[in-house]
Formats: C-alpha cells, structure tokens, sequence
C-alpha cells in the first residue's frame, strides 16, 4: 500500500480520537455538578467564644468550604447589608442561619428577599437551633400553615371557604397548656389562622447530654449517620413544637429526665425546602461534632434547589 495512503489513514485515525476524546471530555464537563453555594448567616454572639474561637458561623462556612462540591462563606449582621444583598442572595443556593439574641435587628427587606427566594424554588433553608425565631423561619413557617389551611377545614366548605390570614407574627413564649399553634378557628363565617409561634413552652441550658435516634435513616439527611448518638452538652428543648406539622421527622432527642424534641424536621414551603435541625448552644462545642456536623452537610446537598 502506497505510504502517502497509509499516512493519510493514521491522521484520519488520530483525528477520529481526538473527536472522541473531547467528546467524552466535554459530556463529563456538562454532566459534572455544579458546587453547591452556601451562605452561613451567624449573628455573632461575643458568648461564642466559649466554644469557638472564631465565631461559630466561621467554624461551619470554614468546615463545609472543605467538603467536595460546598462553596461556602460566611456573613453577620455587620456585613454590608447583612450580608443579605441581592447579589449575595442571587449566587446562593443554602442558607444556613444561626441567630439568638438579634432575630429583630435583620432589616425586613432583606427577610423579605430571602423567604421570596425560597417560596420560588431559588434557595433552600437550614435554621440551626435558636434559629426557630429568626425572622425568616417564622416567615417561611406561616406560609407553610396558610397552605395548609384549606386542608384542616371540612372538604366541603373548601371552595367557598373564606380565609383571614392577617394575624401578625409575634416572638412570644408559650406556656404547656397552650393551644397548639398554628390554628384555625371559625369566627363569623371566616376561619381566622393564628400564625404559629415556632417556640416551645420549656428549656434547660445546664448543658446536659442529649440522645438523638435516627428515625428516617434511609432519608438523604441521615446518610451516613447512626441510628443513635449522644451530644455531650446541649441545651434543652421540650415538645411541643409550634411549627406546622413537618413532612418528615428525621431525628428526635431526648434527655434523661424525661424531655424530647422533634429536632431534625424538613417542610416544602411552595417551591423550597426547609430543614430545622435543633441541637446547639452558643457555648458547647455542638458544631464541632462529626454526627452533627454530618447531618449539615447532608442538610446543605438535599435542601439546594
């Protein structure tokens, strides 16, 4: 066979590889995730420092920044708007919000911003602890209770049902003998929903120990994890919890003078996901923990939109 022939066949050869080859490259570039961003919000608590010497949100951005496939960062209050701008939001896809004592002091236009961005499927939330009365928890909360208004009212009445949805938000406490919150009551012809309180009517923080069952364990925010552990220090909270009845349970405490909690509770809220995870306190290394720490991470990968 003539060589030029033969030549002409090698580089026909080699150009049918190197087709290939980019071929397959670029396939696995398109069929390769993109990192999953996340914002840690932390209020910054000077207590913090008992348990982490730079800011518990630092500690958790610093730890899920090292996971394959999490970018994170970490804002405060003091950030330039909060940390809350649009342009922050808009390259977000988690939040996962650790706040306490200044749940008042975040600007309701940036609440507003967030809760929207979840509603419409653009972010997913993880509230950590005293997070149960951040400003958008409680937000996103009522929205869930509104929608499932409809379906606590007997089924006839629901086409023509009217619904009072005015009551405003209040951080207040609840004693044990409390009617359950959120709830609906029929005055006047109009079912009126008491928005729920997102609070429980007791707690310890002597730091004792508590004891966490996995009850949903083949739920992706369980991977990985065992169907019991121990947190060393906590503080406690006691059921019952004043939120809409979650769509899944994940984990529950309890402590050994008889307290529990639903302490690992996810919703859909429209088109979002919300995940409430509750062990934590500013001064126990809680967040340092591989159990707990895990259960974020899986948090952070199944509430992303």
């Amino acid at each position: 066979m003539p060589a030029v022939i033969i030549m002409d066949q090698m580089i026909i050869r080699c150009l049918l590889s190197l087709t290939l080859f980019f071929g397959v490259l670029g396939a696995a570039r398109a069929q390769s995730p993109k990192p999953v961003r996340v914002l840690v919000w932390d209020d910054q608590q000077p207590e913090q420092a008992k348990a982490y010497e730079n800011f518990l949100g630092n500690a958790l951005a610093d730890h899920l920044g090292k996971r394959p496939g999490i970018r994170a960062l970490s804002v405060n209050l003091n950030s330039p708007e909060q940390g809350l701008d649009s342009a922050t939001l808009d390259a977000t896809d988690v939040i996962v919000w650790w706040g306490h004592r200044k749940h008042g002091e975040i600007k309701n236009e940036r609440v507003e911003a967030v809760v929207q961005r979840v509603l419409d499927g653009k972010l997913g939330f993880i509230a950590l602890h005293s997070a149960h009365f951040a400003e958008p928890f409680m937000r996103l909360m009522y929205e869930r209770a509104k929608k499932d208004a409809p379906k606590q009212i007997p089924e006839a009445e629901r086409a023509t049902a009217k619904f009072d949805f005015s009551a405003p938000l209040k951080r207040n406490l609840v004693n044990r003998d409390a009617k359950l919150t959120p709830s609906l009551e029929k005055v006047d012809g109009v079912w009126r929903l008491t928005p729920p309180a997102c609070v429980f009517p007791a707690w310890r923080a002597d730091g004792a120990p508590s004891h966490v069952t996995t009850l949903l364990p083949d739920h992706p925010i369980a991977k990985g994890l065992p169907v019991k552990w121990n947190i060393p220090q906590t503080e406690m909270y006691d059921e019952p919890f004043h939120v809409p009845t979650p769509d899944a349970v994940i984990f529950e405490e309890r402590w050994d003078k008889g307290e529990k909690f639903r302490s690992g509770c996810v919703w859909q809220v429209k088109q979002g996901r919300v995940f409430y995870f509750r062990p934590g306190h500013e001064t126990y290394p809680v967040y340092r923990q591989a159990e707990n720490l895990t259960v974020i991470e899986n948090a952070v990968r199944w509430v992303a939109p």
